[in-house]
């Protein structure tokens, strides 16, 4: 009986990754990677197999999800799944653990550097102020979903930040931009009427957060729609109430409106 570890890339690049990842990747018998979850910003699959000095076998969201190739390969050896970001943030790597704990196959975890921290510390929001994250979804034909908006707007009503994470389809090469995300909204909010998304209500658009190219910017709904961001991977912060602090920061670092900011 071998064993699975779960280890995070971090965000950009193999050197992103800790020590103890890169030792746990050489000592691995197999190593198994998916990238539909998100993906290392600043590197190619040849790249990170340079870094670790093994081949990595990439695993489509089918493999994943419907099959056992992970458990069955751990139980002849020391197997490795890897991820950009941190492991656990997928219900589906969770389920991975669970299920080869039921079958007493023992696992580990090695953390990586996530959005769902990176974001926060890039923008100077104070992470602890941060409610439930969202994912706004490509739209699709029958398919409208209004819970993204509403649980925005639960996050907003009680002055918490919210992190709206954006679909990602890796096998058809189609990454959402914050552009369509803030149009999403703005068309929900039509659809929805709430008065969430306002002509002065602040939103946090950052793309490639963590990378050496890394784009930071905070104003209202219109800026965001004609913001040059380039590349994915791309994200939206909605932030709720501001510390005088977090408004300073969203001044210094990511070009807000200075009307924001707040007097202490």
């Amino acid at each position: 009986m071998g064993e699975i570890i779960f280890v995070g890339l971090g965000m950009s690049k193999p050197e992103d990754m800790s020590v103890k990842a890169l030792q746990a990747l050489q000592n691995s018998d197999r190593i198994f990677a998916e990238f539909y979850t998100s993906k290392l910003i600043d590197a190619s699959l040849e790249e990170l197999e340079a870094f670790i000095g093994k081949d990595i076998e990439v695993l489509k969201r089918s493999d994943v999800e419907e099959h056992n190739i992970i458990l069955e390969e751990a139980r002849k050896g020391v197997v490795s799944f890897v991820t950009a970001g941190d492991p656990m943030s997928a219900t589906t790597h969770l389920d991975i653990r669970l299920r080869a704990e039921a079958e007493h196959i023992p696992t580990r975890l090695i953390n990586g550097v996530s959005i769902f921290t990176a974001c926060a510390a890039a923008f100077g929001l104070q992470p602890y102020k941060f409610g439930r994250a969202v994912t706004i979804p490509f739209p699709e034909p029958g398919f409208l979903p209004s819970s993204p908006y509403d649980n925005i707007l639960e996050n907003f009503e009680r002055g918490l930040h919210t992190l709206i994470l954006l679909d990602i389809k890796a096998d058809e090469n189609r990454y959402m931009t914050a552009n369509t995300a803030m149009q999403w909204l703005l068309d929900a909010e039509e659809r929805l009427g709430k008065k969430l998304v306002t002509e002065n209500s602040l939103f946090c658009a950052g793309a490639r957060i963590g990378s050496a190219t890394q784009k930071l910017v905070a104003g209202f709904p219109a800026a965001i729609l004609s913001a040059e961001l380039g590349a994915p991977l791309h994200c939206l912060v909605m932030p709720g109430k501001l510390h005088f602090m977090e408004a300073e920061a969203l001044c210094a670092f990511a070009d807000a409106p200075r009307s924001i900011l707040i007097d202490d």
